[in-house]
């Protein structure tokens, strides 16, 4: 049995009990043209305390299935989302 794989991200969503979606974003080159591309995935992943908030870097390890989307869970926060004007920016709707 191999190791779990761990990967970072930045939290787009907490809108769920006890899940998050992060969005990993990994760097790759075209085969032909050797151009960098950045490419994005979303992931769904278990977030027990609820203390992950949207804009965190958090790392996420790979789980056993624990619903229909998720298989990851978070192990811990990396970076806290940055805090403008003495409130969380956490949305768009925020500025409207």
């Amino acid at each position: 049995m191999g190791a779990r794989k761990r990967l970072t991200g930045e939290v787009v969503s907490n809108a769920m009990d006890k899940t998050v979606v992060v969005k990993v974003v990994r760097i790759s080159e075209h085969p032909l043209y050797r151009k960098k591309i950045r490419k994005a995935s979303r992931f769904s992943a278990h977030d027990e305390n609820g203390i992950c908030a949207v804009g965190d870097r958090v790392l996420i390890e790979e789980t056993r299935p624990l619903s229909k989307t998720k298989r990851w869970r978070v192990v811990t926060v990396l970076q806290k989302a940055r805090v403008e004007g003495g409130e969380e920016v956490d949305s768009v709707e925020n500025y409207a």
